[in-house]
């Protein structure tokens, strides 16, 4: 059972078949086992999310921690990076309880240690995961102590501190929730600042009633893009399930390309940190390279994937990494990722200035993407090489692999890498032109497809 719920990055799975409190009482004995032996604190922050069976697998964990004499901090109903500011802020290692965009019948686990580091397959998840299977020897200690402990007015304090919203005109504000995490943390952020805010499925309810907590899909901005248009706003934020991801809608009414808010926030930050590095991943827009390196600074690509960002962030002292995922990660909140303080940027510069949403993003996008595209393959690797063997010979492509298969011309460039968890390719292009982009991505679906 436990192979199939341990990912790359968390713990993962369907309530009641793979996940249950008897697996989430022994995960919180293996996450003592593992602590014990990475020499970390004694005591572990845990948050919860807004689906039905998160308290009670946040209090089987807990049972699991404190068996083994590890003392808790339940910290309640939260959003994902409310969790790693609470792992950052008191130095203690952390659990959260949520399955992020999933549909509802899933829940999982997000794991750190202190200071809000990332655990993933190759930190530590393989570890935990053999504990779960071995089953942990009784503690020698006595049972910890689990106390509870409120910290949305301390998170909502740093967040705050962290951009500069004072000289800020007010602002018209939709915000969907997606009836997640950000309908606990959103009043208590936005009640501080000069804004008129519209909300949008603020009702935690983890059974999604109105549509999936997934904004990455613009299907589930549907709704924002509409109210954004009928109430004249200025701009539209949508936040995923847990509230890590943010995702915005100009005044239009048109998505806003991840790509073009990492480098805005790339762009703001390196003004307070000139010459420092940016970490962007290779699926993000080229236009982030060129407007990091514009300011004189450094721009390191990365493979897809928080690890690997966070590790990068870590070996370069980045000050700031961007995921066209819609994860943005910052050095000052503990190298972790916060859908909030992306927002809360987006929100400082289009306050600064007497101009609408669109015409300050215009600068950060200069060339035209495919988004993801998923294609059902046979065999990922026979189909890479395949591509590759085409592309290879136009003179003068580049090609690396440094996460699947990257070719770049002058003009454009497209990667294919494989999923992890499905029999799937995915598929990014970017052209110069709208139709250079059409005619590469109808170029390469055809030799994956075909």
């Amino acid at each position: 059972m436990t192979s199939s719920v341990f990912k790359a990055y968390d713990i993962r799975g369907l309530v009641g078949s793979e996940l249950t409190v008897d697996f989430c009482f022994a995960t919180g004995v293996a996450f003592a086992r593992f602590l014990a032996q990475e020499r970390e604190p004694g005591t572990v922050v845990i948050g919860e999310d807004m689906r039905p069976s998160s308290p009670d697998f946040a209090d089987a964990f807990s049972a699991g921690l404190t068996s083994q004499g590890m003392d808790v901090i339940r910290i309640g109903l939260a959003s994902t990076d409310m969790l790693y500011f609470a792992a950052g802020k008191l130095n203690f290692p952390g659990a959260m309880f949520t399955a992020s965009h999933n549909p509802a019948e899933y829940n999982g686990i997000k794991l750190c240690l202190s200071g809000a580091r990332p655990i993933g397959k190759e930190s530590g998840l393989l570890s935990i995961e053999r504990f779960v299977h071995e089953g942990s020897p009784l503690a020698t200690r006595g049972i910890g102590v689990e106390k509870n402990q409120s910290l949305l007015k301390e998170y909502v304090a740093h967040l705050l501190a962290l951009v500069d919203l004072s000289q800020m005109r007010r602002l018209k504000i939709v915000v969907d929730a997606g009836n997640g995490m950000a309908g606990h943390t959103a009043p208590a952020v936005f009640a501080e600042l000069n804004a008129e805010v519209i909300e949008m499925y603020y009702e935690l309810d983890g059974t999604f009633p109105n549509h999936e907590a997934n904004p990455i899909d613009e299907a589930n901005l549907r709704d924002l893009k509409k109210a954004v248009k009928k109430e004249k706003a200025d701009i539209g934020l949508a936040f995923d399930g847990d509230a890590d991801r943010c995702f915005i809608v100009d005044e239009k009414g048109d998505a806003v390309n991840p790509s073009t808010l990492t480098a805005l926030i790339a762009d703001r930050e390196l003004k307070k940190r000139p010459g420092s590095t940016i970490i962007y991943n290779l699926i993000s827009s080229k236009a982030v390279k060129e407007i990091v390196e514009e300011q004189g600074a450094t721009a390191i690509r990365s493979r897809v994937g928080h690890s690997y960002i966070k590790a990068l962030m870590a070996q370069t002292g980045a000050i700031f990494g961007g995921e066209h995922s819609g994860h943005f990660y910052f050095k000052e909140f503990w190298k972790a990722d916060s859908g909030m303080l992306a927002a809360l940027h987006a929100l400082a510069a289009l306050g600064e200035v007497q101009k609408p949403l669109s015409e300050i993003l215009k600068p950060y996008s200069r060339y035209f993407q495919s988004g993801e595209i998923n294609s059902k393959v046979v065999n990922a690797v026979e189909s890479i090489n395949s591509i590759e063997a085409k592309y290879v010979v136009s003179k003068g492509n580049q090609v690396d692999h440094l996460d699947g298969l990257t070719i770049t011309s002058e003009k454009w460039w497209f990667n294919v890498r494989a999923s992890n968890t499905e029999p799937l390719l995915r598929l990014n292009v970017e052209g110069d032109t709208k139709a250079l982009m059409e005619k590469i991505r109808d170029e390469v679906l055809d030799a994956i497809r075909g």
